[in-house]
């Protein structure tokens, strides 16, 4: 060994740099893998929001099949309650679709398709005369209702407007009258030595507190304004229907319900029958187009992520508002 040669390490000398290094070198690593991680993880989330946003500008499976479509029957749906802001039971979502369905030239006939336990009056008063107005405005063009499983109260209030009415056999149809109720725990708070404290401005602010005791003006009251509601009912069922009402049956606006088959034989339904029979056999147009009216994908995206959430990404492309 030369005098210039270093001296041999000892076994008990520390291996700290060496240690040092493999640190450095696993620390890179595992930043490396999680950088990957995340670079994944926002690749796929943008990926996800293009996909939704593309989905978004995509015409509805109703938009394309009108397009080029020949001569069809046109399809509206009223689902479910009919009240405001309800989707394919609102007045406005009914409305739109039906206008679109008879202003296509292509249209040789209309079905609107229900099924309705009913709801509100004013959203249905305001469907009826709209079918009443497109009716005078396109008298070439019919609309039948066609029910599924109910068509009741409110739905009813409806269909009565359409120029003939079919059903299965088993449906259920008519309740033709007008209903409010509430409940009334004025005995239970007297249980539980709860005391009702209600302040008011006006002698029938607290109308219909169900805390307080019935007041038998307010309930005389009630009924009568019930009672005119359910007039307006029996006066719209009585120009849709005319002649075609069974007379002088006392049950035909108590409220009651009959199947498809015992609705015939009241004038309160015209025949049997499907949506695809109609259009196939009283129309005579088998192709149908569906024009119900139904949200666009980034409003749903909206609803279920949250406005907020969606429009701030839409900002960052440019989009004002949800369409």
């Amino acid at each position: 060994m030369s005098e210039n040669s270093p001296p041999p390490a000892s076994d008990h000398e520390p291996q700290w740099d060496r240690e040092i290094l493999q640190r450095l070198a696993f620390a890179a690593l595992t930043e490396q893998r999680h950088a990957r991680r995340w670079g994944i993880f926002f690749k796929s989330l943008w990926l996800l929001f293009l996909f939704a946003l593309l989905l978004a500008v995509w015409p509805g499976q109703s938009e394309r099949e009108g397009i080029d479509s020949g001569r069809h029957t046109a399809l509206v749906d009223l689902k479910g309650v009919i009240a405001d802001g309800s989707g394919s039971g609102s007045a406005d979502t009914v409305i739109t679709g039906l206008r679109k369905a008879f202003n296509d030239k292509d249209t040789a006939g209309v079905i609107l398709r229900i099924n309705s336990p009913g709801g509100s009056p004013v959203q249905a008063g305001e469907i009826y005369d709209a079918i009443r107005r497109l009716r005078k405005e396109h008298p070439k063009t019919p609309i039948y209702t066609v029910v599924s499983d109910i068509c009741a109260s409110g739905g009813y209030y409806v269909a009565a407007a359409t120029d003939k009415i079919y059903a299965n056999r088993a449906s259920i149809v008519g309740s033709i009258g007008v209903l409010m109720n509430g409940f009334g725990f004025v005995g239970t708070l007297q249980k539980l030595g709860v005391q009702r404290r209600l302040f008011t401005a006006g002698a029938h602010k607290g109308f219909l507190d169900p805390f307080s005791p019935e007041n038998p003006q307010e309930v005389t009251y009630l009924k009568k304004m019930l009672e005119d509601i359910h007039q307006q009912f029996i006066a719209a069922v009585k120009e849709g229907r005319g002649a075609r009402l069974k007379k002088n049956d006392p049950d035909l606006f108590s409220g009651l319900v009959w199947t498809g088959d015992q609705a015939v034989s009241l004038g309160l339904v015209d025949g049997l029958g499907s949506a695809r029979y109609v259009a196939r056999d009283v129309i005579g147009a088998p192709t149908i187009v569906d024009y119900t009216q139904r949200p666009r994908y980034f409003e749903r995206l909206a609803a279920t992520l949250g406005s907020s959430m969606v429009n701030s990404f839409g900002s960052l492309l440019g989009i004002d508002r949800l369409q």
